[in-house]
């Protein structure tokens, strides 16, 4: 593995942070949030939370792997593997409340 300057570091780690804070507005839209846990910029390994709402959201697997992982690989050729999860700590009843779902259309009075 090739070592990577203190300046390569710094500026993955920028890049990844600015793609997480660009997806976060979608998560927290539905009542959760999307957090980086860790990510080793040298061997390419992310690995992130989805948060709130998102722990008793069915799809929420598919939000990682479908949208994160593939939206983190496209975007950042030095990611090699995201690893992800969902904080559980959360009472469910209390996790429904907080977010609407993705597919719930929102309705306005005109």
């Amino acid at each position: 593995m090739e070592e990577l300057t203190d300046q390569v570091r710094q500026s993955r780690l920028k890049a990844l942070n600015a793609l997480i804070e660009l997806m976060r507005p979608a998560v927290q839209a539905d009542g959760g949030d999307l957090v980086l846990v860790r990510a080793d910029v040298e061997s390419g390994v992310v690995e992130v939370q989805l948060q709130g709402a998102c722990s008793s959201c069915a799809i929420s697997s598919d939000t990682l792997q479908g949208g994160v992982t593939r939206i983190l690989t496209d975007r950042l050729d030095w990611v090699t593997e995201v690893r992800g999860g969902v904080d559980d700590v959360i009472d469910p009843e209390d996790s429904m409340s907080l977010g609407t779902g993705g597919y719930v259309p929102r309705y306005r009075a005109l």
